[in-house]
């Protein structure tokens, strides 16, 4: 199969068969006589997408830590945010982070299995982050274990090829706009020659081992768990993976290796995590009464992601909705003498709006405003990040409900607009849209955070999550 080819969404009908057994009721028992806890590193808030009734951490004192593993829940999430960092500050931090886990370890006698969850679509600080979390934690030489599918989002991995779907459409990864991105772009849709191209060559293409579709559906559990076996240290290793059914063979055969010694270094996407913690298909989405509080305020939309997907849904809730639209200009942002009257004045149009009851969307300006180094972009992504965050924390009143778009923008407005510091996976208000609910120490205590991630949805998402949120006011 050509690296660069699209296809028709019923090349997933063509495969073979899913492996007969549901593996998740062992998975599950296994895990709840772990003593370990497993620890999911979140480069951004999304990767809470897939899972329900975590608690989420979103600063990482030995205190917290020890609360934490000490505590009842077999599984938590820290959010790093380090997608919106320059490489080095995300490697700072993975230090930070990785030397207080295992003091805290030490301390609690818990140990723990660390997963550095990402971008399905490729984008993130790899191999540099997850080398530092290995250095401090002493796993150092460990192969890396490449999982990149996500069901909800349309990410699946066929031939070694990574996909995108688009439509009726699978695309190869690097045909996407996520592959230039200004920070981490990439140039290979097949993940052996994608390890090789963010490794700069110190992994060779022709060593990474792949794992099969062939191998999951119809060698199952055992040949997988040969394979893994086999992988050598300071190698790497990609997943082939179209369904939620190949997850569960993969994590059976990963607990069964476990238990011989073998470890990795973890970086996959979200529907890697929801198996690895034993949780099963949320089949019931978050009600419309559930996503909001019960003022009658008007409800707020703050959206940062610039990506196309999300401008077409910006574009889309617009001109189908009467919500009341707010632009902030970028260029005016990123100007010292203009800045700040850009943000008071949103502020205040916005409170007013709310205050009316009137359902108000924020949302920066649409042309993409970048640099010629992936520092220096990141550091628009901040200036940017930084204002809607002023914004926030400038509301004379807490919204009926908050949706925030984009995963630095969720985090950013989550940890340092509403300052929270530990929150709950409440569930799903579409499919892969996480929500949280916020803790005593946030500005909203008990509200639920709808936690948007840019690259996710069809183009009439944002207007029907506003619809059902609007039902919500209706129905009261």
């Amino acid at each position: 199969m050509p690296a660069l080819t699209t296809h028709p969404l019923s090349l997933l009908q063509s495969l073979p068969p899913e492996w007969p057994v549901d593996l998740l009721p062992s998975i599950r028992a296994e895990i709840a006589q772990s003593p370990r806890k497993i620890v999911i590193l979140d480069d951004d808030p999304t990767g809470t997408q897939t899972s329900k009734d975590l608690p989420i951490l979103t600063h990482w004192s030995e205190e917290a830590l020890c609360a934490e593993l000490s505590g009842p829940y077999q599984a938590f999430f820290i959010l790093t945010n380090s997608r919106s960092l320059p490489q080095p500050a995300a490697c700072t931090l993975a230090l930070e982070i990785g030397g207080n886990l295992r003091k805290s370890s030490e301390v609690t006698g818990v140990h723990y299995l660390l997963i550095s969850r990402s971008d399905s679509t490729l984008r993130g600080h790899f191999p540099a982050e997850v080398d530092a979390m290995a250095q401090v934690t002493g796993k150092e030489g460990l192969p890396y274990l490449i999982v990149p599918f996500f069901l909800e989002g349309g990410r699946y991995t066929i031939n070694d090829v990574h996909y995108v779907q688009e439509g009726d459409r699978l695309i190869p990864a690097a045909l996407t706009p996520f592959a230039k991105d200004a920070a981490f772009g990439f140039s290979h849709s097949n993940l052996k020659e994608w390890v090789a191209e963010k490794t700069c060559g110190k992994i060779n293409a022709d060593t990474v081992t792949s794992i099969t579709l062939e191998d999951i559906r119809c060698g199952g559990p055992h040949r997988v768990a040969t394979i893994l076996s086999g992988v050598q240290a300071g190698g790497a290793c990609i997943v082939n993976s179209a369904s939620y059914r190949d997850m569960e063979v993969l994590v059976t055969a990963l607990l069964m290796v476990e238990r011989n010694g073998k470890e990795f270094l973890y970086r996959t996407a979200a529907s890697f995590v929801r198996t690895r913690v034993g949780l099963g298909h949320q089949s019931k989405l978050l009600s419309s009464q559930e996503l909001k509080s019960s003022n009658r305020c008007g409800g707020l939309f703050i959206i940062g992601s610039y990506v196309l997907k999300t401008s077409l849904q910006l574009q889309a809730l617009l001109a189908n909705s009467d919500i009341l639209a707010i632009e902030i200009k970028v260029g005016a942002l990123l100007d010292p003498h203009t800045r700040d009257a850009e943000i008071e004045l949103a502020a205040a149009e916005a409170s007013a709006a709310l205050i009316a009851g009137r359902d108000t969307v924020i949302y920066t300006s649409r042309t993409l405003v970048s640099a010629d180094t992936a520092a220096k972009s990141l550091a628009i992504g901040r200036t940017v990040s930084d204002s809607l965050i002023a914004i926030t924390r400038a509301l004379k009143v807490q919204p009926r409900y908050l949706v925030a778009k984009g995963g630095i923008t969720s985090s950013d407005v989550a940890t340092k607009g509403l300052g929270v510091q530990r929150a709950m996976v409440l569930g799903q208000a579409m499919p892969g849209v996480p929500v949280w609910l916020l803790g005593p120490e946030s500005h909203y205590p008990g509200m639920p955070y709808i936690i948007f991630p840019g690259n996710v949805g069809d183009n009439d998402a944002l207007t029907l999550l506003q619809k059902k949120l609007q039902e919500a006011t209706r129905t009261r």
